[in-house]
């Protein structure tokens, strides 16, 4: 099935299989991560965290601490460095954690209160254990629910439009044929990336240095110097090598502690979090309580869609999960309404976490057509296919491309679907009810603006020069393969350089937009590169080279709705005694632009939805009421699907030209995990005759629903 698109390839380096350019250097520990990377002189901060979860601190009582061996400083609020928070970034405001040590309030458990700075991290983590902070407690909240007092709309944002309406939804509620009107609700997720956040933080030559583990180093420098009122010039961020990001890797604590110990110490400084510190201090998918409310007339067409978000913030930061957005792609109504709501707590705020949106709404949505489709005796692929809109259902805009049934159709050939009997509960396997489901997928293909240079030199071969960040991805692989099909040269032709906030601005590592941007910049440079050699001449030792900036050329991009899309398929088996699932099989099929490269492409797609079975059935982040703290917060206390866990996962792709694009790549790195949930949890129906509407599907939630679906069969009261 992997395809090319004729707007994509040129040489052929596009759409073939590549292994890592940096593997080996990643296998054999010679790739070094940004705690890793020595620096002489180097001294260790380690953050202390509040462990109340509302209220003022009384006091820091440091003078012990600082008698203690090693020990350099102990940085907080009555003697750190100011900093200036009042300033818009590339994503607004700044989250208020950036602004550590600037003042007395504590707005949760796990909030920076101090930083202690020692010779060595052994000798920083004791002091820092020992360090007693008094606070004046008040009273705080912590519990999420969609009836939530004080729930409000959010304003819109250049990132999330709150509302969107048209038509009359009760009006054709009340005159359906069929309506589904139900509840679904998602718990707090985390990114707990492999690869912990680090930074090391130095003053060199008069510029601020700060290696880093970050999703983008130009934005990064560009957070740092206004935090510290910096010349742009001044500040370099380098971040070679990542081990995971997912959305958590912006800036953060870590860095800004980091750079105020080493302005006052005169020498480099790294923090490096601990995990459990990361369940506070960089971001989470905040839980969901969604109601989705279908309409749809006697041949199963939408009369109307009406889809309700709400999550939790905190309260220092507004952040949107934008649960609702999904509708507004997929399907059309007479009558559509989508709504986001949030409720403020005392809780860390949470952030952008792999399919932002789209993950934990899907489930909503797409569990709910397979209701409406349960109702119309309909078949669900039939009744998405029935429901197809021609255009953007609330924008009217155009699609760049929408092959979304294309991926049902060649889904279902693979995964047998015609075969498939709709009655629930009637396959069986000893202990086990067996059931087969299946969702659809979406994600946005955006773009941001980019530059890039690209040198030929004189040895023959050629180096670029592009900003990006390989947050494990395979970035510097595909830029590779992207510029030998420019050049029309071989891969191993080609060096790539990224990482370094030197190379100049390029959009960040997030929401699916990275490759797409970046070879955009890096074609641009190479068409010109080309130009230039071709008027002969001979290559000077300096190499010859050209540059590019995708901004102007991105503003005459003609407007469009630009997404990827996939069809994901499940099947589940449930144990009727234990109430176990076991998902046994998932594939997933694609229509996302060209295909750079389809070894780590493949791996991409399988990532994600490896990922979106561990939120159907294993992840869930607990607070305790009255600490207002995790339970857990680790990878013992925190389950995600292990190997044990995950069965055979296939992806793939379809052909998915996009007429009139630049580039005809489309973003695929979250694409992979929207619909996965809901896929299994209509499998999960399929096989038991009972849905779940909360993640995740624990054993105990499958007996407990069994029991009341036994109860109300044989009319007894619910619950016992």
């Amino acid at each position: 099935m992997t395809t090319k698109t004729d707007n994509a390839a040129v040489t052929g380096a596009i759409g073939s299989g590549h292994t890592r350019v940096e593997g080996r250097d990643k296998v054999t520990g010679a790739a070094r991560y940004a705690g890793e990377i020595p620096f002489a002189d180097l001294a260790h901060g380690w953050l202390v965290l509040s462990t109340v979860a509302r209220g003022r601190i009384r006091s820091v009582e440091d003078a012990p601490v600082l008698a203690m061996p090693g020990v350099l400083t102990v940085l907080h609020h009555g003697n750190a460095p100011r900093v200036d928070t009042d300033y818009v970034g590339m994503l607004g405001r700044p989250n208020p954690i950036v602004g550590i040590f600037q003042h007395d309030r504590v707005p949760f458990v796990g909030w920076p209160v101090a930083l202690v700075v020692a010779e060595t991290s052994e000798q920083a983590r004791e002091a820092a254990d020992a360090l007693v902070v008094r606070y004046d407690v008040e009273p705080h909240d912590v519990e999420f629910s969609a009836g939530h007092a004080g729930a409000y709309t959010p304003e819109d944002s250049a990132l999330v439009q709150a509302e969107t309406s048209k038509g009359d939804v009760e009006a054709q509620l009340a005159a359906a044929a069929f309506v589904v009107d139900e509840e679904y609700t998602t718990p707090e997720e985390h990114h707990s990336s492999m690869e912990p956040h680090a930074a090391t933080a130095r003053w060199d030559g008069g510029r601020l240095d700060v290696v880093d583990s970050n999703q983008g180093t130009s934005w990064v420098a560009t957070e740092l110097a206004k935090l510290f009122s910096l010349d742009p010039s001044s500040v370099r961020v380098r971040s070679e090598h990542v081990g995971g990001a997912f959305g958590s890797k912006g800036l953060s604590a870590h860095q800004v502690a980091a750079v105020m110990a080493t302005t006052l110490l005169h020498r480099p400084v790294r923090v490096v979090m601990t995990r459990r510190q990361m369940f506070s201090l960089v971001g989470y998918r905040s839980p969901t309580a969604q109601r989705v409310r279908l309409a749809a007339d006697a041949d199963g067409r939408l009369r109307a869609l009406d889809h309700e978000s709400q999550n939790l913030t905190s309260t220092v930061h507004e952040f949107v999960e934008s649960s609702a957005v999904l509708g507004r792609v997929l399907y059309d109504a007479d009558a559509h309404h989508t709504l986001h709501r949030l409720v403020r707590l005392d809780v860390p705020t949470p952030t952008w976490m792999r399919g932002p949106g789209e993950a934990p709404g899907s489930f909503a949505l797409e569990s709910a057509l397979d209701e409406l489709a349960e109702k119309c005796g309909v078949d669900p692929i039939e009744l998405r296919a029935r429901n197809e809109p021609g255009t953007g259902p609330v924008s009217g805009l155009p699609f760049s491309s929408r092959n979304v049934l294309a991926c049902f159709d060649e889904g279902a050939r693979r995964f047998g679907w015609a075969d498939r009997d709709p009655r629930p509960g009637l396959r069986r396997e000893g202990r086990w009810l067996l059931g087969t489901g299946t969702a659809a997928a979406t994600y946005p293909s955006g773009v941001g603006a980019s530059t890039s240079a690209v040198t030929a030199e004189a040895d023959g071969t050629y180096t670029v020069r592009i900003n990006a960040a390989d947050i494990g991805t395979g970035a510097r692989t595909a830029m590779a393969l992207v510029a030998a099909d420019a050049l029309e040269v071989a891969p191993d032709h080609i060096r790539v350089r990224l990482g370094d906030s030197d190379l100049g601005p390029a959009m960040i590592a997030g929401g699916s937009t990275g490759t797409r941007s970046w070879a955009w910049a890096v074609r641009l440079a190479a068409a010109e590169l080309r130009e230039r050699l071709a008027l002969g001449g001979g290559i000077p030792p300096e190499g010859i080279t050209a540059r590019s900036n995708t901004a102007d050329a991105i503003a005459a991009l003609p407007e469009m709705e630009r997404h990827s899309f996939g069809a994901q398929f499940a099947e589940a088996a449930v144990d009727v005694t234990t109430g176990e699932v076991r998902v046994r099989r998932l594939l997933g099929i694609f229509a996302a632009g060209a295909i750079v490269n389809p070894l780590t492409a493949r791996s991409q797609f399988v990532g994600g939805m490896t990922w979106g079975l561990s939120m159907a059935l294993h992840e869930e982040a607990i607070r305790d009421r009255a600490s207002g703290g995790h339970v857990g917060a680790d990878l013992a206390g925190y389950h995600f699907a292990a190997h044990a866990d995950v069965p055979v996962v296939e992806a793939d792709w379809v052909d998915d030209h996009v007429p009139d694009d630049p580039v005809g790549i489309k973003g695929i790195g979250e694409i992979g995990i929207v619909g996965v949930a809901a896929a299994i949890a209509n499998a999960v129906w399929h096989a038991t005759g009972v849905r779940h509407r909360e993640l995740p599907i624990r054993p105990d939630r499958v007996l407990r629903a069994a029991e009341e679906a036994r109860r109300r069969a044989a009319g007894e009261a619910p619950g016992a």
